[in-house]
C-alpha cells in the first residue's frame, strides 16, 4: 500500500467511516466509559489491540472457516483475544482495570469488531486486514478519548456532563459537528465546480 493510500485509509477510519461517529457501533462502552480521558484511552487501546489481532487472525484463517459457522468462530477468536487483554490489564494496569470494570470483557460484544471481521477481514489478505484494524481501531479510540476529555473538562462547570445524559449529549454534539463540517465541505466543492467550469469554457 502506498503512502497516499495509507493516509486515505486513516482518513476513512478517523472521519469518513468512524465506527462510533458515523457507523454508530459500539455505543454501549463509548457512552458508559467516557467519563474521563484516562478511561477512554484505556478502553480505546484495548479495543484497538483486539480489533487488529482479530482482523489478522480472521483473515489468516478465512479459507478454513466454513460459511455456516463463521460468526461463532469470529466471536470465539475475539473472546480469546479479549481474555488475554483483560489479563494484561489486571496484571499491569490494575487501577485502570477496576475503573473500566465489566467493559473490558464486553469488548467481545462490540459490534464494530465483529462487523470488521465479517465485512473486511474475511474477504481480504492479512496485511490489508491489519491496516484496516489499525485505522478503524484508531478512529474508535480517538473518539473515546475526545469524548472523555470533553466530558471531564465540562464536568468542572456542569456536573451533568459526567452522568449518562452527558454522554448522550456529548456524542450528539460530536455527530452534529461532523455533519456540519461535512456539509460545509460539500458546499465549498459545489461552489468551486461552477467557477472551474467557467474558466475551462473560456
Amino acid at each position: 500500500m502506498t503512502t497516499r493510500g495509507l493516509i486515505d485509509r486513516f482518513k476513512t477510519g478517523l472521519w469518513r467511516e468512524n465506527p462510533g461517529l458515523v457507523q454508530l457501533l459500539g455505543l454501549c462502552p463509548l457512552l458508559a466509559v467516557t467519563s474521563t480521558f484516562v478511561n477512554g484511552f484505556g478502553l480505546g487501546i484495548a479495543t484497538l489491540s483486539v480489533l487488529v489481532a482479530s482482523n489478522a487472525l480472521v483473515s489468516a484463517t478465512r479459507r478454513w472457516i466454513r460459511n455456516e459457522i463463521r460468526i461463532p468462530v469470529y466471536v470465539l477468536i475475539i473472546a480469546s483475544l479479549v481474555t488475554c487483554t483483560e489479563l494484561v490489564f489486571k496484571a499491569w494496569f490494575p487501577a485502570l482495570d477496576r475503573s473500566l470494570g465489566i467493559f473490558i470483557p464486553l469488548i467481545v460484544t462490540n459490534c464494530a469488531i465483529v462487523a470488521r471481521a465479517e465485512v473486511f477481514a474475511s474477504r481480504n489478505p492479512v496485511g490489508t486486514s491489519i491496516v484496516d484494524g489499525i485505522v478503524m481501531g484508531t478512529g474508535f479510540a480517538v473518539l473515546l478519548m475526545a469524548l472523555g476529555a470533553f466530558r471531564e473538562l465540562v464536568s468542572m462547570a456542569w456536573m451533568l456532563a459526567i452522568l449518562p445524559p452527558g454522554a448522550f449529549f456529548s456524542l450528539a454534539l460530536a455527530i452534529a459537528a461532523k455533519n456540519a463540517i461535512d456539509r460545509r465541505r460539500r458546499e465549498r466543492r459545489a461552489g468551486a465546480l461552477p467557477r472551474r467550469s467557467r474558466v475551462i469554457n473560456r
